[in-house]
C-alpha cells in the first residue's frame, strides 16, 4: 500500500561540531521515501545539504507525467483544504490508480510506491522543497532565482547550498503560483510581490518577475515550529536567563507595556511568543499581524491578520491601521502587534495612553534607534505618546564559540521622552558577549511605577522577583519544558503561589 508515506518521522539528535570536514549525518525527512544527507563535499570545499529521493528510470518518469497530467483534470481542489493527511493521501492515491487503470499503464507495487510519492510530493506537498519543509531542522528556505540552488538555514549548521534547484521560468512561476494559492493571497504580472503564511504557520515572500529580480521569479520561506518555544527552552539556549524571565513575568501580569526589537532573524518573535505564557490566563489577549506568525498558549486569545485585496487596485484591503483601531473595541486585556511599521503606531501608543497593555515589535538595534524611527516619518509619533513604553528588550543575532545564535542583549527601561526626543533611559539588565553572562542593575524603574500604580510595596515585588527566578530556574533544572506542562505550573502559581513554590522546594 501507498500509504505507509510517513511525513512525519522520529526527529533524529544532531550533535554540532567544531570540524566541518568532519559532519556526515543523513536522516529521514518523509520516511521511507526522501532523506537528507549533509556532508564535507572536499572538491567543493564546502558543507553540503543533498535531498536523496526515489530514482525513477526514463520509462517510470514518463509514466509519471502521463499520470499527473490526467490527475491534475479530475482531482477535486477543494479537497485539499482537508486537515486530515491520511485522508488526503487515500484520495491521491485512489485518484492514481484509478487514472493508471484508465491509461492501461502497468506498474509493479515497488514503481507504483516510488510514483506515488512523487505524486503525494506534488499534489499534496510543496513540490521540490517539499522534503527540506518536512525537516525539523531547517529555519530559512532561500530561492535566488532560475538555475540556482535553494540555500537553507540549519539549525545545527546554519547557512548550507542544497542539491535542489528550479530550472525553468515555467517550473519556478509555477510554483510560485502555487505558493500564493496555498497563502490564498493574490500574485500576477501586476502585482508581483507575495508575502502571505502557508497554512503550516511558514511565512513566505516571493516575487513573480524578471523586471523586479532580474533571475526570474524567488522566495523565500521563514519556517516556525508548530508549537512555539517556551521561556524554560529559551533558558536552555541561553537566549535569556531566569532572572530576565521573572522581570518580564511581573512587568505583563501587571499590564506594562513592552516592545521587542532587533534585526531581522535575532528572535524577536520567538520571544514574543514565549512572554505570552507570562500573561495572566483570565486576560484577553489580541493579537494583530501582517501574516500570521504568533502562536499563544491561551484559549481566549482572538488572532488577527491583514487581509490583501483581490487585485492590484487595493480592494478589500483591510491593513492594520484599521484592524488595530477595531481591537480597543474588542474589549482587549492586552493586544500585540506582530510588527509595528508606519501609521497603525499611533493608535498602538494612543492605545497605551489610556490604559491598554501592549507589546510589539519593531526592527531597530537600539533605544536610540527605535525612539528615533518611532517620532520621524512614516510613523512620526509625538514624544509625549512614546513615554507610555515602560521596557524595551533588545535582542540580538550573534556568534558564540563560533556558533551563530540568538541573545537578549539588553532591556531598556524608558524613565521620560523629552519634547525635543531625547530619552531618559534606566538598564537594568544587560548581556555581556566577552563572557556569555548576563549583568543585573538593583534599580529597575518599571517596579517603581508597578509599586505606584498597584500600592504594593517595593520590597515585596523585589520579593516576588526572586521566588520566580527561583521557580524559573527549578522548572529549567528539573527539565519542565514543554509546552503544556509550562503552561500548566504557570497558571497554576497564578492561583496558588504558596502549593507551587513548595513543591519545587522553594521558601
Amino acid at each position: 500500500m501507498a500509504t505507509n508515506i510517513n511525513p512525519n518521522p522520529r526527529v533524529p539528535s544532531l550533535e554540532k561540531m567544531e570540524d566541518k570536514t568532519k559532519i556526515n549525518v543523513r536522516y529521514m525527512v518523509i520516511a521511507p521515501f526522501s532523506s537528507v544527507h549533509i556532508y564535507w563535499d572536499s572538491k567543493k570545499s564546502e558543507l553540503v545539504y543533498e535531498v536523496e529521493e526515489p530514482l525513477l528510470t526514463e520509462k517510470e518518469q514518463e509514466s509519471l507525467s502521463s499520470i499527473k497530467q490526467s490527475m491534475r483534470e479530475i482531482l477535486n481542489i477543494n479537497l485539499f483544504d482537508e486537515k486530515n493527511q491520511d485522508n488526503l493521501i487515500n484520495y491521491i492515491e485512489k485518484t492514481a490508480k484509478m487514472v493508471i487503470s484508465q491509461l492501461s499503464i502497468s506498474l509493479d507495487e515497488k514503481v507504483f510506491q516510488r510514483i506515488f510519492y512523487y505524486l503525494y510530493r506534488d499534489f499534496i506537498g510543496l513540490n521540490e522543497i517539499d522534503p527540506i519543509m518536512k525537516d525539523y531542522f531547517i529555519e530559512d528556505i532561500e530561492c535566488n532565482g532560475i538555475g540556482e540552488p535553494i540555500y537553507i538555514v540549519h539549525r545545527m549548521f546554519r547557512n548550507l547550498k542544497t542539491s535542489v534547484k528550479f530550472n525553468s521560468m515555467e517550473s519556478l512561476a509555477g510554483f510560485v503560483e502555487k505558493l500564493a494559492q496555498k497563502t490564498g493571497r493574490y500574485i500576477s504580472y501586476a502585482s508581483p510581490i507575495l508575502d502571505g503564511s502557508l497554512p503550516d504557520g511558514s511565512r513566505v515572500n516571493a516575487t513573480y518577475t524578471k523586471d523586479i529580480t532580474t533571475k526570474g521569479p524567488t522566495f523565500t520561506i521563514r519556517k516556525f515550529t508548530k508549537v512555539p518555544w517556551t521561556p524554560i527552552q529559551l533558558i536552555e539556549f541561553r537566549t535569556v536567563s531566569p532572572e530576565i524571565l521573572a522581570y518580564f513575568w511581573i512587568l505583563l501580569e501587571n499590564k506594562g507595556n513592552l516592545m521587542v526589537c532587533g534585526g531581522t532573524a535575532s528572535g524577536k518573535t520567538t520571544l514574543l511568543n514565549a512572554l505570552a505564557f507570562f500573561i495572566p490566563p483570565e486576560n484577553r489577549v489580541v493579537s494583530i499581524e501582517d501574516t500570521r506568525e504568533l502562536n499563544l498558549p491561551r484559549e481566549n486569545w482572538l488572532p488577527s491578520v491583514v487581509r490583501t485585496g483581490v487585485s492590484n487596485q487595493e480592494i478589500g484591503n483591510v491593513d492594520m491601521f484599521s484592524l488595530l483601531k477595531g481591537s480597543f473595541r474588542q474589549n482587549p486585556d492586552y493586544v500585540i502587534v506582530g510588527e509595528v511599521r508606519g501609521k497603525e503606531a499611533s493608535v498602538l501608543f494612543q492605545g497605551m495612553a489610556s490604559g491598554h497593555a501592549s507589546i510589539s515589535t519593531l526592527h531597530a538595534d537600539s533605544v536610540e534607534t527605535l525612539i528615533q524611527r518611532l517620532q520621524t516619518p512614516p510613523i512620526s509619533l509625538s514624544p509625549m505618546l512614546v513615554n507610555s513604553l515602560d521596557a524595551v528588550a533588545i535582542m540580538t543575532h550573534t556568534i558564540i564559540n563560533k556558533y551563530e545564535t540568538r541573545r537578549l542583549r539588553e532591556i531598556t527601561e524608558i524613565s521620560n521622552v523629552n519634547p525635543d526626543g531625547s530619552a531618559l533611559t534606566n538598564t537594568p539588565i544587560r548581556w555581556n558577549p566577552s563572557d556569555d553572562q548576563f549583568y543585573f542593575m538593583d534599580k529597575m524603574i518599571v517596579f517603581d511605577k508597578i509599586a505606584e500604580k498597584t500600592g504594593v510595596p517595593l520590597g515585596q515585588l523585589k520579593q516576588e522577583f526572586t521566588l520566580r527566578t527561583k521557580l524559573l530556574y527549578a522548572m529549567y533544572q528539573q527539565g519542565i519544558k514543554n509546552y503544556e506542562d509550562v503552561q500548566r505550573t504557570i497558571n497554576e502559581y497564578y492561583k496558588n503561589p504558596q502549593e507551587v513554590l513548595g513543591r519545587f522546594g522553594i521558601a
